[in-house]
């Protein structure tokens, strides 16, 4: 008894008691700080998804800020039971950790990605640009920042701490426990239900929150003779959801300025013998792809520089790239040898004499063709090709493999990895407009690019091409990893940061 009522047992209680009021609280800020995530995703469409998102949202913010406490703080009681040190340190301790909360939250929230190893080289391009147009008076802005939060911390430390004997009269400590256990069971009990059944508005939340690895089917059903693997991955291979049910595009209002006096000539050639430049004047780049699963689709992701997904959904609009500069005052002209299926581009689409006379014209024009071999010929006199800014490339042959296609040009394009998703971007870009290409395409500019990997779609698959690799996503967790040269399916591991920002980029066209 004498043991028991010791002044450093006494303060090791107190301090006990207090560490879980102020983990609370903390837990409470970090699950406000966390609706950011929830925020920047499209809600669920199903009462079950919400259900799993909330439930989720409560237990993983809450374990994480708790296990912070015990791996952090809880130690620091025990070695050192000075109230001012505990204090001091665990406010320092809680306002570094919620800091980064809040950034990985605004960094997922821009790129979809998460702070993690994995994703630190792609966090270091995305960032570089913004970090060296810091100032020092933006960084002494972050270090007040931080210094406010910090001292926020210290008074909410010692408002609980002079309130704590008042606090340890409410008996709560059960009843939160069980609510967050609750949480906790209920969501990993979701997720293992709906990764048995492949049920998207569950699982597609799987990378949302940092530091998030939910419970399997895989894993947990099939070692009790639950669940078929076998059949689970035949059924997880042919899934895919687009989660397409409307779009806004652009996403924002596209304002910049077109060079009227220039004319830009874009032939994609639709048949496989690749047309050669005699004159020379055109120069030949490497690694450029067409995603798409067939050619008419080819053709007006090309136009809109959104892949095949969102083709349903833009039945009735009409790509940027030829409204845009019309709008300005440059005339463009289309020319297929059948339609597009889309009224408003069907409306400028050209019979090939008349897409003739404009691409030899003087006039300062943008020209778009979807031709052949003898008609790039035709098209493409030296005077064309000395005047004119002249991009040629091709549809691909092979549908059922993805291999680079043809790409010429007589300007500088400095990437050596591209898709047709690229062209609206670069055509625009070329004419002088210098807004974003993310406000009305997936695809950047191949003079000025500004990201390392593409995106795209094809049929069923959601293709990412990064370096030498290609990686093919099924539906989410199934996925293969190629080499890009040789097409052989590569054992490397598969970049969860990559994946994930690619996934966010493709689909933020999604209206929510």
């Amino acid at each position: 008894m004498i043991l028991n009522e010791t002044p450093r047992r006494i303060m090791l209680t107190k301090l006990v008691a207090w560490g879980h009021w102020f983990a609370l609280s903390n837990i409470v800020i970090a699950i406000v700080i966390a609706s950011i995530y929830v925020f920047a995703s499209p809600l669920p469409a199903t009462l079950l998804g919400i259900t799993f998102l909330v439930v989720n949202w409560l237990s993983h913010i809450g374990f994480l800020t708790f296990f912070g406490f015990v791996i952090f703080v809880l130690p620091i009681i025990y070695v050192m039971p000075k109230s001012r040190m505990v204090r001091g340190l665990a406010s320092a301790i809680a306002a570094l950790g919620l800091a980064l909360l809040a950034f990985d939250a605004l960094l997922y929230t821009k790129y979809g990605l998460h702070l993690n190893f994995g994703s630190a080289d792609l966090i270091k391009n995305e960032t570089q640009t913004v970090i060296n147009d810091f100032g020092w008076q933006q960084w002494g802005f972050l270090v007040l920042m931080f210094f406010v939060w910090l001292t926020f911390q210290l008074v909410l430390a010692n408002a609980l701490w002079k309130r704590i004997e008042r606090f340890q009269k409410f008996h709560l400590g059960a009843p939160i426990s069980g609510l967050f256990v609750a949480c906790f069971v209920c969501s990993h009990a979701l997720h293992v239900w709906a990764d048995a059944n492949l049920y998207q508005p569950i699982i597609q939340q799987d990378n949302l929150f940092p530091l998030s690895y939910p419970a399997t089917a895989k894993t947990l059903m099939s070692k009790y003779g639950m669940l078929d693997l076998e059949s689970y991955k035949n059924r997880k291979s042919l899934q895919f959801d687009s989660g397409i049910k409307s779009i806004k595009y652009p996403t924002t209002p596209v304002y910049c300025g077109i060079n009227t006096a220039h004319s830009v000539v874009l032939l994609i050639q639709t048949d496989e013998s690749p047309w050669t430049d005699p004159s020379g004047i055109l120069k030949a780049y490497d690694g450029h792809y067409d995603l798409s699963s067939n050619s008419e689709s080819a053709k007006l992701t090309s136009l809109f520089g959104l892949p095949e997904i969102y083709l349903d959904q833009l039945a009735n609009e009409i790509p940027i790239m030829l409204d845009l500069p019309q709008k300005l005052g440059l005339p463009v002209s289309l020319y297929a040898n059948n339609t597009f299926g889309n009224k408003r581009v069907d409306q400028l689409n050209l019979d090939f004499d008349g897409f003739l006379n404009r691409v030899s014209s003087e006039q300062p024009s943008l020209a778009i063709g979807f031709v052949n071999k003898q008609q790039i010929s035709q098209l493409l006199s030296r005077e064309v090709m000395e005047r004119a800014t002249v991009i040629v490339s091709q549809l691909s042959g092979q549908r059922d493999i993805i291999e680079p296609v043809q790409l010429l040009s007589n300007v500088a394009l400095s990437s050596n990895l591209s898709s047709h998703l690229d062209f609206p971007a670069t055509m625009l870009n070329i004419l002088g407009c210098q807004t974003s290409s993310d406000a009305y395409s997936v695809g950047q500019s191949m003079q000025i690019p500004r990201r390392s990997w593409l995106v795209g779609t094809k049929g069923s698959k959601m293709i990412v091409l990064h370096n030498g690799s290609r990686i093919e996503v099924l539906s989410n967790g199934s996925y293969k990893i190629f080499d890009r040269e040789s097409g052989e399916e590569s054992t490397e591991a598969l970049n969860t940061g990559l994946l994930g920002q690619a996934m966010k980029h493709l689909t933020r066209f999604t209206r929510q």
